[in-house]
């Protein structure tokens, strides 16, 4: 088999070799060129290409030393917020999985001779917590993200909101009640003496359902004479006021539990969240800082971190990737199709999806599980609503 064979042992060991990561020592940062080996590194440093990169590092080394050390800082932070947010790491981890891109800038081209170094430096600029443990030393960074900072207030606002509602919604409930045992101490029963006005006259009860005792006693009359027909008229009469003021008082009791119920349902539908994540639905993709490779791809989110943040996994190719909210949008399915209602009164509940209304931006939903299942919902918008894997 010739040498130049492109199916040659040799040659698919080369390229295989040529495809990962090589060592440090044999990397020129000025050139970005990998050697294989130090006779190959060797070679390069006395190649004419390599000459005229050191004169021209020379004129101005400090320049290109700034240089390296910006594009290494920036990266090493962008992948620290991106993959580990503001959780505490070693700084040994994040480190390897910077090197593990093949194109990375190497540290010894940089102003800090080892990690530790730099790990100190992040810790004086403020860039990152950290603090040296017997396991090493650990990083955390610190996001001054004006749009992360505006979202932590709003989140603590509406918060201190929500319990200033309930605290409402108690004293309401209380006030009700209190206004109902007083109605009741106002309405006791008042007990009389059983007086007869002739004592040949006889005295007779009425044990029929609905009438009460002092009905029975007051009807002690006979049946004959106009007293006895006065007397029922009177008791016939003050049945009817009773039963009048009993469902008057059942009306009042009936509408302080409506004004409640009505109450918290306003709260309901006006409770709006700025976080809108459920795991198990289906979004897109809408930033281009990850290249054309995912913009405009559907994902799975497969888990839900601190509300703002998911890990999704792209449809096509199967990729995870950590992204935050504000780079993803709802995907609205064709009618028929399962969804879920991620935000508003009915946030959290399943439904299938009815119609679309392109003119308002909306759609018609059915909620199929739950206790509101059945409840037919209109006019919910676009971004509070996606489809279910």
């Amino acid at each position: 088999m010739g040498k130049s064979d492109f199916l040659s042992p040799k040659a698919i060991a080369n390229r295989i070799k040529s495809k990962g990561l090589q060592k440090l020592r044999w990397y020129c940062q000025m050139c970005q060129k990998q050697c294989r080996d130090e006779n190959g590194f060797k070679c390069h440093c006395m190649s004419e290409s390599h000459q005229r990169q050191l004169l021209l590092a020379s004129e101005n080394p400090q320049q290109f030393m700034d240089y390296f050390s910006e594009e290494f800082r920036n990266d090493f932070l962008e992948l620290l917020r991106r993959r580990f947010g503001t959780k505490r790491v070693h700084n040994n981890i994040v480190y390897n999985e910077y090197i593990s891109h093949r194109e990375h800038i190497h540290m010894n081209a940089t102003q800090w001779e080892t990690l530790t170094d730099f790990t100190k430096w992040l810790g004086r600029e403020g860039l990152c917590k950290v603090d040296e443990t017997p396991k090493g030393w650990y990083i955390q960074y610190i996001d001054r993200d004006p749009e992360t900072i505006r979202r932590q207030q709003e989140q603590e606002r509406k918060k201190k909101q929500d319990l200033d509602d309930e605290e409402k919604t108690a004293k309401f409930i209380e006030q009700q009640v209190r206004r109902g045992l007083e109605g009741k101490e106002l309405e006791m029963p008042v007990y009389t003496e059983l007086n007869r006005e002739n004592e040949e006259e006889k005295v007779t009860f009425n044990l029929n359902k609905g009438a009460s005792s002092s009905v029975a006693a007051s009807s002690k009359t006979s049946v004959l004479g106009q007293n006895a027909l006065k007397m029922v008229e009177g008791a016939v009469k003050r049945k009817e006021v009773a039963h009048s003021s009993g469902q008057s008082k059942e009306k009042k009791k009936k509408s302080a539990l409506d004004e409640i119920m009505e109450l918290e349902e306003e709260k309901k539908r006006t409770s709006r969240r700025d976080y809108w994540l459920q795991p198990e639905i289906i979004v897109k993709i809408v930033t281009k800082k990850l290249g054309e490779k995912y913009h405009k791809k559907k994902a799975v989110v497969k888990e839900v971190i601190d509300k703002y943040t998911a890990v999704v996994k792209v449809i096509d190719s199967g990729d995870k990737l950590k992204l935050d909210q504000t780079h993803l949008e709802t995907v609205i399915p064709a009618p028929g199709k399962k969804v879920m209602v991620l935000n508003g009164g009915y946030r959290g509940n399943e439904g299938i999806l009815e119609s679309i209304n392109e003119k308002r931006f909306s759609v018609t939903i059915t909620i199929d599980s739950g206790p509101l299942k059945g409840r037919r919902v209109e006019d919910i918008q676009y971004e509070d609503v996606s489809k279910l894997a």
